[in-house]
C-alpha cells in the first residue's frame, strides 16, 4: 500500500451503497485510492481523516501523514472565496440529516489556491448519522484552460469581425454621402465589396453557433440520402468556376458505395472546408479518393471513406497532434482557425472519425470515415 492512503476499516466499500447488496469496493477491484485522478479525502464518523490520497497530497501541498487521524477542518482548512470558513457553513455533522452531498464549487486554500471541491454524506440509513465524510478535490487548472479558450474565441471573433464591420460601414456612409459623384463601375465594385463583407460576417456567426453546438453537444443532423460522389463533384465545379484550373483535381470513385445517410449540408460544410484547404494551403494536384472501408466499430459492417490529399510541403510532424484544436492555422494566410475544429465535430457527431497524416505525395492528407446504413427509426 502507498504512503498517502490508510486501510482504516470501512474505507474500501465508500463507494458501495449503503442500501441492498454491497458491491465491489476499491480494495475489491483492485484499486489503490492513489490511483485516482482526483484528490480524495475520507472522515469517519467522528470527523477525523482515514483517508488521504497522493492527488489530495499534491493539490493541497498537505504530506498525507499530517492530515491521517486529524480532524478534517485542520487537515482541510477550506474557506468560500468570501473568506468564510468552510466547514462552520456547512457542518456535516451536525447540519440537516436530509443532506446527501454538497455541490461542486469553487474554495481557497491557505494561501488563496483554487481548489474545486465536493462532498458526498454517506449514512448508515436515510436521516441516519453520518459514517462517513466524501470530499473528492480538483485542480482548476482545467477550468482555467477553458476560461483562456472562451477569452481567445471572444477575442478571436471581435478581431475577425471588426475588419470587414468596419468596411461595410465605410463603403456604406461614403456612398450614401457621395452617391452622385461616382461612376456606376465605383458603385458596383464598392457594392461588390460590402457584399463579400457580409458574406464574411455571416459565415463567422456561423461558425460560431456550430462551435457552440458542438462544445454543448446539441449539433442536430438531419439524416438523409447522400450521394458522396455527386457532393464532391458539385464543390470541384464550384472551385473551378471560381477560377482553378480543372486538371488541379483528380477524383477516384471506388464502387459500388454503400448507401450514405447523413446530413446533406453538414457534409457538404466538410468539404467545402478540406477541399478549400487544400487549395489554399496545399500545391500540386488536389486527390480525393471515397471508397467504401472496413469499420472499425462494427465487425462485418462497412463505412464510406473520403480522403483528401495535396501535393505541397504538408503538416509539420509537431502540428499533427493540434490540427484539430481552436484556432490552428496551417500558415499566416488568413482564416479563423475554427474550420477543422468544426469538420471534426460534424464527423464525430456522425459517429465517424477523421484523421490527419502525410500524403504517398508529401503533402498533407485528411481523411474521415461515416458510418453508413439507415437510421434506426427506418429500419
Amino acid at each position: 500500500m502507498s504512503v498517502g492512503t490508510s486501510r482504516a476499516p470501512g474505507v474500501r466499500d465508500l463507494l458501495c451503497p449503503p442500501p441492498g447488496p454491497p458491491g465491489p469496493g476499491l480494495g475489491e477491484l483492485g484499486i489503490d485510492p492513489d490511483d485516482l485522478p482526483d484528490g480524495l479525502v475520507v472522515a469517519d464518523e467522528t470527523g477525523c481523516v482515514i483517508c488521504f490520497n497522493a492527488a489530495a497530497a499534491r493539490i493541497t501541498a498537505v504530506p498525507p501523514a499530517d492530515a491521517l487521524g486529524a480532524p478534517i477542518e485542520r487537515a482541510l482548512p477550506l474557506e468560500d472565496l468570501e473568506g468564510r470558513r468552510w466547514w462552520q457553513l456547512t457542518d456535516p455533522y451536525g447540519g440537516l440529516a436530509t443532506r446527501v452531498a454538497q455541490p461542486e464549487r469553487n474554495l481557497l486554500l491557505p494561501g488563496g489556491r483554487e481548489v474545486l471541491v465536493s462532498a458526498r454524506y454517506v449514512r448508515a440509513r436515510p436521516t441516519g448519522p453520518l459514517r462517513r465524510l466524501v470530499v473528492s478535490l480538483r485542480d482548476t487548472e482545467a477550468r482555467r484552460r477553458t476560461e483562456r479558450s472562451h477569452a481567445e474565441l471572444i477575442a478571436t471573433v471581435a478581431h475577425e469581425l471588426r475588419s470587414p464591420l468596419t468596411s461595410v460601414k465605410g463603403f456604406t456612409a461614403t456612398l450614401l454621402a457621395k452617391w452622385e459623384r461616382f461612376t456606376d463601375d465605383q458603385k458596383r465594385l464598392m457594392l461588390e465589396t460590402v457584399d463579400a463583407d457580409a458574406n464574411r460576417v455571416t459565415r463567422l456567426i456561423a461558425e460560431l453557433l456550430d462551435i457552440s453546438r458542438i462544445d454543448s453537444g446539441r449539433l442536430e443532423l438531419r439524416r438523409q440520402p447522400v450521394d458522396i460522389g455527386a457532393a464532391v463533384g458539385r464543390h470541384i465545379q464550384a472551385h473551378v468556376a471560381a477560377g482553378q484550373d480543372a486538371d488541379r483535381f483528380l477524383v477516384r470513385l471506388q464502387q459500388p458505395l454503400p448507401d450514405l445517410w447523413a446530413d446533406p449540408d453538414k457534409i457538404d460544410q466538410v468539404l467545402s472546408n478540406l477541399l478549400e484547404n487544400a487549395v489554399r494551403h496545399g500545391e500540386g494536384t488536389v486527390t480525393i479518393d471515397v471508397a467504401p472501408s472496413p469499420s472499425l466499430r462494427v465487425r462485418g459492417a462497412t463505412e464510406t471513406a473520403v480522403t483528401v490529399s495535396d501535393e505541397g510541403s504538408g503538416i509539420p510532424e509537431e502540428s499533427m497532434g493540434r490540427v484539430f484544436t481552436r484556432f490552428w492555422r496551417g500558415s499566416k494566410r488568413g482564416g479563423t482557425g475554427l474550420g477543422l475544429y468544426i469538420v471534426k465535430g460534424i464527423v464525430e457527431a456522425h459517429g465517424g472519425r477523421i484523421t490527419v497524416g502525410r500524403a504517398a505525395s508529401g503533402g498533407a492528407q485528411f481523411r474521415f470515415t461515416l458510418p453508413v446504413g439507415a437510421p434506426a427509426y427506418l429500419q
